[in-house]
């Protein structure tokens, strides 16, 4: 099903436009709705010696899931209904795309009925520097008992629930998150075994929660606009919140130290460094 939130964008941009008392012609794209078709994706391994594979999910407007398991470097189901949205696969010795067709919107869409585009994806548990781009989406990503040497998200509108229910087999370099006026959920961070991760957001609402098994000392800076914010962090954990962003509303709950705007929390484990830059809007840090 088309993204709601992309439907509200549409329908505040047509309502401004009303308000404003002047009349623009908008480009319109007429979307032909087709049968649904639901075809196996599967994509082997082009390299099985290489010590690891770039892997990049070009995604467009739907919903997206994501777990592992694969045997083959990627397979699953992809269920369509709009003929420029068959699945296409570019493969060289090092790398996989795997991108939502040739569909292209220049300007309002216009839907015959109503669309839909869904890819059921599991992913091979050998190093996996992954790459995952989408527009207007909702997105299930388990992540946990993959073997990610790097993680990039970069999506628009979107509403997302990732999670690590087991820890990550390689360690994370770089763990990066990029997002607009979206919902995002990212769950037991602690598996995922990374070592700098930067998130940075619109005007949304994010939780990010770093439960689970952190092996070792890591970073975290977070640049949003308006939003709302959770941090969750475990009570093992030596953690530190810098706060750059006078606008900033913080709650508290749990054990946490306060010196200007500087928060700690004391634990045994490993340390955790939080910066957090936000233009407006509510900061929340639970320790539990």
């Amino acid at each position: 099903m088309f993204p709601q939130k992309l439907f509200i964008f549409l329908t505040a941009l047509a309502l401004t436009t009303l308000a404003c008392g002047f009349t623009v012609d908008l480009p319109t794209t007429n979307i032909k709705i087709s049968p649904t078709v639901t075809e196996d994706i599967l994509v082997p391994d082009p390299d099985p010696s290489a010590q690891s594979m770039d892997v990049s999910l070009s995604f467009g407007a739907g919903e997206l899931i994501i777990n592992s398991g694969a045997e083959a470097l990627i397979e699953g189901t992809a269920s369509y209904n709009v003929e420029d949205m068959k699945p296409k696969v570019e493969v060289t010795s090092n790398s996989v795309d795997l991108s939502t067709g040739n569909l292209e919107i220049n300007g309002i869409p216009h839907f015959e009925n109503t669309m839909k585009n869904t890819w059921n994806l599991k992913l091979s548990q050998r190093p996996l520097n992954l790459k995952i781009s989408a527009g207007a989406y909702s997105g299930q990503f388990e992540l946990g008992g993959l073997a990610l040497t790097a993680l990039r998200v970069m999506d628009g509108a979107a509403d997302v629930k990732l999670n690590f229910a087991e820890p990550n087999q390689a360690v994370m370099e770089s763990f990066r998150y990029e997002t607009g006026a979206s919902s995002v959920v990212l769950t037991k961070l602690g598996n995922a075994n990374f070592r700098s991760l930067d998130f940075q957001g619109g005007a949304g609402s994010y939780e990010l929660d770093f439960s689970g098994d952190m092996q070792a000392d890591a970073t975290v800076r977070v640049d949003t606009g308006l939003s709302s914010l959770i941090i969750r962090v475990p009570n093992n954990l030596n953690v530190t919140v810098h706060f750059d962003g006078a606008l900033t509303n913080v709650d508290t709950q749990g054990s946490w130290g306060q010196s200007g705007g500087l928060y700690t929390h004391s634990g045994d484990g490993p340390s955790l460094d939080i910066t957090i830059k936000m233009g407006a809007g509510s900061v929340t840090l639970i320790s539990q």
